[in-house]
């Protein structure tokens, strides 16, 4: 094993795990956070979020002594030999990329580093649009250290590609590296990192200069939302067409090797936080070097829309949704997650509110994230059993698997209007048709 000790700037998602992945491998590892109830909670073996199989590996890690979070980030630079930086990237109000995590993160790793007298590499992590770790990170950090990147430190951009609800699992099972370099020294260290990290089952990795990967992370996370985007079309016309259903055409299609089958299952859109803020990004980045991207801007306005489609449908199977009771199976974007960054549900349930319905939902992860959006503006159930109970239509938002365990008798018996809308398609058209008034996204009446 290397001897790098390694420290981690930001504990959100891609920080969090990514520390609880090297701790994992026998790494010594520091995270640092300004939030002293997030600091405790990880140094109890707490997550703050929730994220499957999560809480198990950091009180494993935090008990072996192999990971800590402090609230001192200059503690955590001088102790160490790596920092990666995994802050937040939010988007402003323009919906240009907010940059001021990242700007606080060279500025408080300059001022550490300048008393620092050995080569110390940092890493960005964090998504950054083209241009940002050389022009923002490198100049701060040489700024405040007084010291020049690729002599007295290495520099390089790693985007992370983690998904939530499996961020542990692809911290420590990635499709491949990709390392943008300022210079050799700083690729050599961070290859050798995770050479001796993943050992024989290194996955294909990639080294190239920083504007390039940077790039690479917006270019694969805009290909994902154009398939999302695109099979939700073609799950809309087959709305329109007697006997069509998506999912056949998605399974057929996807069995072209070109294509290929993921990311085209029909439903509401994606939301999250990672493809809506990375699209808008990149359209408000490529706006500022005259690029016009058409492309991605239709992409975003059919997620934008498609949230809609579920209660164009509430509505063709009750009419008049005023004071009509309506059930939300799921709130958080994805399954596996308390996420509501982005969530369609937010949208959907916005809208119904002004249709005057009255609301209840239900997710296994993501009530207490919920309350903090609608408060007292809709129910909340315990079970999603209870949360069909006496309602006249009930919403399929989130594919948790408790919710493919419902049987058409769960919503039969319990339902006063038996109209199940599912926008995930988790059911068999066929074995709730007759039962209940089943509609679903992408299936032609």
């Amino acid at each position: 094993m290397t001897p790098y000790y390694i420290s981690i700037v930001g504990t959100g998602y891609v920080g969090l795990c990514t520390a609880v992945g090297f701790a994992s491998k026998g790494y010594k590892v520091i995270t640092s956070t300004h939030d002293p109830e997030k600091a405790a909670l990880i140094n109890k073996g707490i997550p703050p979020f929730h994220e499957p199989k999560l809480e198990e590996s950091l009180q494993k890690v935090v008990k072996g002594a192999y990971l800590e979070c402090v609230l001192d980030r200059e503690e955590a630079i001088l102790k160490t030999d790596i920092t990666f930086i995994a802050v937040g990237t939010p988007n402003k109000p323009d919906e240009s990329i907010d940059l001021q995590y990242i700007k606080n993160s060279a500025h408080e790793i300059g001022v550490a580093l300048k008393k620092k007298e050995i080569y110390h590499l940092i890493v960005v992590k964090s998504t950054v649009v083209p241009g940002t770790t050389e022009n923002i990170v490198k100049p701060a950090i040489e700024k405040r250290a007084g010291k020049s990147c690729g002599t007295g430190f290495g520099l390089c951009m790693n985007p992370e590609f983690l998904r939530e609800g499996s961020a542990l699992y692809d911290t420590l099972n990635p499709d491949r590296i990709i390392i943008g370099e300022y210079d050799q020294k700083s690729g050599d260290v961070l290859e050798t990192l995770y050479r001796d990290f993943y050992g024989e089952g290194t996955p294909p990795l990639i080294r190239t200069n920083i504007s390039t990967a940077e790039l690479i992370k917006y270019a694969n996370n805009a290909f994902l939302a154009t398939k999302i985007s695109f099979i939700n079309q073609i799950a809309n016309i087959c709305g329109k067409i007697p006997g069509a259903d998506i999912t056949v055409v998605a399974k057929a299609i996807g069995l072209d090797k070109r294509i290929g089958p993921l990311f085209l299952n029909a439903g509401w859109g994606y939301g999250g936080s990672c493809l809506p803020k990375d699209v808008r990004a990149l359209i408000a980045f490529s706006k500022g070097l005259g690029c016009n991207l058409a492309l991605f801007k239709a992409i975003e306005d059919v997620n934008n829309t498609q949230p809609y489609r579920a209660v164009e449908l509430a509505k063709k199977h009750l009419g008049d949704l005023q004071g009509k009771r309506i059930a939300i199976l799921g709130l958080a974007f994805k399954p596996n997650t308390d996420d509501m960054r982005d969530a369609v549900s937010i949208k959907i349930i916005k809208k119904l509110l002004k249709e005057k319905v009255n609301i209840i939902a239900y997710d296994p992860a993501a009530t207490n994230n919920a309350k903090k959006i609608f408060k007292h503006r809709i129910k909340y159930a315990p079970s999603a059993t209870e949360c069909i109970s006496g309602s006249d239509c009930s919403i399929v938002v989130t594919e948790w698997e408790e919710f493919k365990e419902l049987k058409p008798e769960d919503f039969a018996k319990r339902m006063r209007n038996t109209v199940l809308i599912d926008g995930r398609r988790i059911y068999s058209p066929s074995e709730f048709k007759g039962k209940v008034k089943f509609a679903a996204i992408g299936l032609g009446q």
